[in-house]
């Protein structure tokens, strides 16, 4: 039980939340880069059609049959996720839990301490959840990062619990 996290608090579902499963999600981010590089705010949408469009150009061009550079794409994307260190945004979170209206900041419950941030910018966190292929066990599950990198050096560590108050 230890390796799941807690959210509770002013929201409308109570959700449990399991680092170990994070892994196949497609919100993953690499740590390694993420913040490094500007990130713009993307339109969702405008991203989905892009690589939509980009596969279906793809099959257009080299046919539908998998050539083997995919089957080469596959296989760096499996290596890359056993080395790689990952984590993924808090806010989808965050909004699957609905947050009551008069909630105004998320708690982050550790073994040792208690944060409390606003609720605006508990929606730029990002949870790491892995360090070179590896899952957090010792002061994990998972490490919190502050949206802008500010932390990335020393994040926060031993988280237990969100909750929204």
């Amino acid at each position: 039980m230890e390796k799941i996290i807690l959210f509770s608090g002013k929201v409308k579902y109570p959700i449990t939340l399991d680092p170990g499963v994070w892994i196949f999600d497609d919100r993953r981010v690499d740590l390694t880069t993420y913040f490094n590089t500007e990130e713009e705010k993307k339109d969702e949408l405008e991203e989905y059609t892009k690589e939509i469009s980009k596969h279906w150009d793809r099959e257009i061009m080299e046919g539908a049959i998998f050539p083997p550079t995919l089957k080469t794409e596959k296989k760096f994307e499996k290596e890359k996720v056993l080395t790689g260190t990952f984590g993924i945004p808090f806010k989808p979170f965050l909004k699957n839990a609905e947050p009551d209206s008069q909630a105004s900041s998320v708690v982050i419950v550790c073994e040792e301490e208690e944060i409390s941030i606003p609720i605006e910018q508990a929606e730029e966190l990002v949870l790491g959840f892995s360090e070179n292929g590896k899952p957090l066990k010792e002061d994990g599950p998972a490490y919190i990062y502050y949206g802008d990198g500010s932390n990335k050096e020393n994040p926060i560590k031993k988280v237990k619990a969100f909750r929204v108050e």
